[in-house]
């Protein structure tokens, strides 16, 4: 998040690498309704907000480059109950609109749990996904 920037500078910034331009002015509109503390603060300085209007704000940055994955650590890490549940009901809502109706992977790779920057254990991981809930 770029703090000296608007919300909605922030958002563009998100979406910097689309060609259409029409598509990523809705895009903001869309994410700025979708989170709506965000479409009340759209020319507030990203700075200037709190901690759980930053990962929305992060969250909908992130949204406007329109990836095929997302992926999120500890998105609720430090955040007050209030902002947790907004940005996991966020995120479920996403997953059911956006994600593949059914997705199959099946991934071996070295894996690793970090916690708060130390490697907590390793390993060899399998994931197998055969649908996002």
């Amino acid at each position: 998040m770029f703090g000296n920037l608007t919300v909605a500078e922030n958002l563009t910034i998100g979406g910097i690498a689309r060609k259409d331009r029409d598509g990523l002015r809705a895009d903001t509109e869309r994410w700025l309704a979708r989170f709506p503390i965000l479409g009340e603060r759209a020319n507030q300085t990203a700075g200037t907000l709190s901690g759980g209007e930053q990962q929305q704000l992060a969250i909908a940055r992130a949204l406007m480059s329109r990836p095929r994955m997302l992926l999120l650590d500890e998105p609720s890490l430090g955040l007050a109950p209030i902002f947790v549940d907004r940005i996991f009901e966020i995120v479920k809502e996403i997953n059911q609109k956006y994600a593949y109706q059914r997705v199959v992977a099946a991934v071996e790779e070295a894996g690793y749990t970090v916690d708060t920057n130390n490697v907590a254990a390793d390993g060899t991981v399998k994931l197998s996904v055969s649908k996002w809930e």
